[in-house]
């Protein structure tokens, strides 16, 4: 069960507890916090990966404000978290949440890309507009980035990890872009892989890209669960 109290009076955050989270966590009231921590946590969207065995590596892409980053670990005691999100009032809220984790995650406020390349925010809305919703775009020829893109294999590089245990993508149709390519280098690397796919056109690039991969694919709420074969 989760249990939500209200901080203290110069505290702009309220306070979140579960069961499934080794520490209180925070959201920022009249967002989508609480909707996202409602999923996690009370939904347990990420059950479907519950029965993974000791991961050493989970990247979180499209962290948002850390409350999957937070469920990792917590399920996984001994697993090390990189946490991506370009938005910078989500990163704000997301240090927040993962800071009692200690050096067990690493936090990196970018975007995710199919490329190393100057990214901006998105002005506009996508989905609902609210702030689980955030995206980026390339910045015009004309515009100064306010940020460099990163890609999966450079996560992993700078990982020191040989594999990442857990990926997960939740990075609001971006991840047309990542795997518009076909199935991209790191991907033979990767041994778990839960994605949220916006829309027809996404979800057809996407199952292009894994198909011969080696997974086994299904369905979990509204993700989709890849889980590697066994060789």
């Amino acid at each position: 069960k989760a249990r939500i109290s209200v901080g203290a009076a110069d505290e702009p955050y309220i306070r979140l507890q579960s069961k499934h989270a080794a520490h209180p966590l925070w959201a920022r009231p009249g967002t989508s916090d609480l909707d996202v921590f409602c999923q996690i946590f009370r939904d347990r969207e990420y059950e479907c990966l519950d029965g993974v065995v000791n991961p050493s590596l989970v990247i979180d892409c499209g962290a948002n404000v850390g409350y999957a980053s937070a469920y990792f670990l917590s399920r996984f005691p001994s697993a090390r978290v990189i946490s991506v999100e370009p938005d910078p009032d989500n990163f704000a809220a997301l240090k927040i949440n993962v800071r009692p984790f200690g050096d067990r995650c690493q936090l990196v406020n970018t975007g995710i890309w199919s490329s190393t390349t100057g990214l901006v925010m998105d002005e506009t809305a996508w989905g609902d507009g609210r702030e689980w919703a955030r995206t980026v775009r390339p910045a015009k020829p004309d515009e100064i980035p306010v940020m460099q893109a990163t890609d999966i294999g450079a996560l992993l590089t700078s990982s020191g990890h040989e594999r990442i245990s857990i990926l997960k993508i939740d990075i609001e149709g971006a991840e047309g872009e990542v795997f518009s390519a076909g199935a991209p280098d790191w991907l033979a690397r990767v041994d778990n892989l839960v994605i949220e796919l916006h829309g027809s056109a996404h979800e057809a690039t996407f199952h292009r890209a894994i198909a011969g991969a080696g997974f086994e694919v299904s369905s979990s709420y509204e993700l989709t669960v890849c889980r590697r074969r066994p060789s």
